[in-house]
């Protein structure tokens, strides 16, 4: 090939990559330029990106409420709550409504007594098991009048694709992802849902969720550690309970507990809606305004008042349990909002998280004293100040203190010594593919918007986020280590095997 066609190859690639880039940019533009929001009458929030390319749509509901909302006394009643939306209202899932509330007004109270005699000081044994024959009577009659899971079956009807919920430390989530023309009934069954709940099945619903904390937390060890690893790093902010609450709480919440927990943070100025497919904007606002205009407006929740002191030296908790020994290591740090959180992602990253991250390689592959290795950034949430976190299991024959120096070995080369380009491009590579790719499903697309929306003050910020990982330098990076990564910040956590 001739010095003239190498320069003309050339002169075409570079053509060509800008062309691309200037493609790219000019479709992300279009892209934010094509969302629409509107506030309706009663202070709810929709956020709207048209797409045609296909007859279907998803929505999300976001209210901003999760486990940190909680106070001592109802750890958990976020997650229950979210377990109660698919019972349905005051219209969809009974027989006869009235008859239904009928045996509701004498279940409670008698819940209450029973509950009562139970933590009395001389529990009468004769009573409770009388008051608890005649309470599994009335939840017999009860379930005479619920018609089972009607709510999710009329959904699932209409071609529901996607319905779900989870709930987190911040916030809890309602997805749905239906055909186009279910739009309007999107909109009547959702609005029916947070204007007339009705939180049927109450105690059973209760049962289940405790039977999945004993599943989740109390009959594996990983969730021991984490619960009182938690529970160590953080004294007075709520995010020292897990989302799924202490069992003794959700034994003790009630029904009106529920109806309360709702009324206060289910009103239309904590919830935020992005809906993203094939729909019009403008029709939707309408339409928006016409069902869920209907739900009297409430103040915004106050925000948590509790912020989490400054730490005054090393933790550490220690979990027996049969299990080989598990380390975690966590290290306060801001909320996500926070102009440091893109170093500490990059940090959390490079040493954590991956095959090719620098624990993986020293700890599994070179030493081979641990089996897995990785990284949190933003543990246990991300709206209030956090954690980032390293984990280690150990190999059969060593044990966490071994990890655990390596660990402060490789903490102290972030500390110390600049991060390298190449791990610098392939972490910047990583962040902007999974914004990218989170961007084409219409699901993660307006998971994305209202997460924006609610955490970082405004949907247009997930649009900021290339440009933010892109700034981001070596420099920067070692900084955030230094203020950060000291021991007297820390709490360590660790399982040893039970003998």
């Amino acid at each position: 090939m001739t010095l003239r066609r190498c320069g003309a190859v050339l002169l075409a690639f570079i053509c060509l990559t800008l062309m691309n880039r200037f493609s790219l940019a000019q479709t992300f533009d279009e892209m934010e330029a094509s969302v629409k929001e509107h506030v309706i009458s009663n202070g709810m929030k929709f956020i709207v990106l048209e797409r045609h390319e296909a007859p279907v749509v998803s929505f999300h509901v976001y209210a901003d409420v999760g486990s940190a909302n909680e106070s001592y006394g109802i750890t958990g009643i976020s997650h229950l709550l979210e377990h109660m939306a698919f019972k349905g209202t005051t219209t969809v899932g009974t027989k006869d409504l009235n008859s239904e509330l009928a045996v509701y007004e004498k279940l409670d109270p008698l819940y209450d007594r029973l509950n009562l005699e139970k933590k009395r000081a001389n529990p009468d044994q004769e009573l409770i098991a009388e008051l608890e024959k005649e309470f599994e009577a009335l939840r017999a009659k009860a379930k005479e009048y619920i018609v089972n899971n009607e709510f999710i079956d009329m959904f699932r009807q209409e071609g529901e694709a996607g319905i779900n919920a989870y709930t987190s430390n911040d916030a809890t989530q309602y997805i749905n992802s239906l055909p186009s023309n279910k739009v309007e009934f999107w909109m009547a069954m959702t609005s029916d849902r947070f204007m007339n709940p009705i939180f049927r099945e109450f105690y059973s619903e209760k049962n289940v969720v405790m039977e999945e904390r004993r599943l989740s937390l109390e009959t594996r060890p990983t969730g021991k550690l984490l619960e009182d690893f938690l529970a160590t790093a953080f004294k007075a902010h709520p995010y020292h309970h897990s989302v799924v609450g202490h069992m003794s709480d959700i034994e003790g919440i009630t029904r009106r507990d529920v109806e309360a927990y709702f009324k206060k943070f289910y009103s239309p100025s904590n919830l935020t809606v992005a809906i993203v497919g094939d729909v019009k904007a403008g029709r939707v606002f309408e339409m928006a305004e016409t069902y869920f205009g209907r739900i009297p407006s409430e103040p915004k929740p106050e925000p948590i008042r509790t912020v989490e002191p400054e730490q005054w030296g090393e933790r550490h908790v220690v979990v027996e349990a049969q299990s080989q020994p598990i380390l975690i290591v966590g290290y306060h740090r801001p909320a996500g909002t926070h102009e440091d959180d893109t170093a500490l992602m990059a940090i959390a990253n490079i040493v954590g998280q991956g095959r090719t991250s620098r624990l993986h390689k020293t700890l599994v592959k070179e030493t081979k004293i641990a089996v897995e290795t990785g990284g949190l950034n933003g543990f246990p949430g991300d709206k209030f100040p956090n954690l980032i976190a390293f984990y280690a299991v150990s190999s059969p024959g060593h044990t966490s203190d071994e990890c655990l120096n390596q660990m402060d070995t490789e903490i102290e080369k972030i500390r110390n010594e600049p991060i390298t380009q190449d791990e610098m491009t392939k972490f910047k590579r990583t962040v902007k593919k999974d914004i990218l790719d989170g961007m084409k499903p219409n699901a993660q697309m307006a998971e994305a918007l209202t997460y924006n929306e609610v955490i970082e003050g405004d949907w247009a910020e997930l649009f900021d986020a290339i440009d933010r990982v892109e700034a981001l330098t070596a420099e920067k990076v070692k900084q955030v280590a230094n203020k950060y990564f000291v021991k007297k910040n820390r709490t360590i956590g660790e399982i040893i095997p039970e003998k």
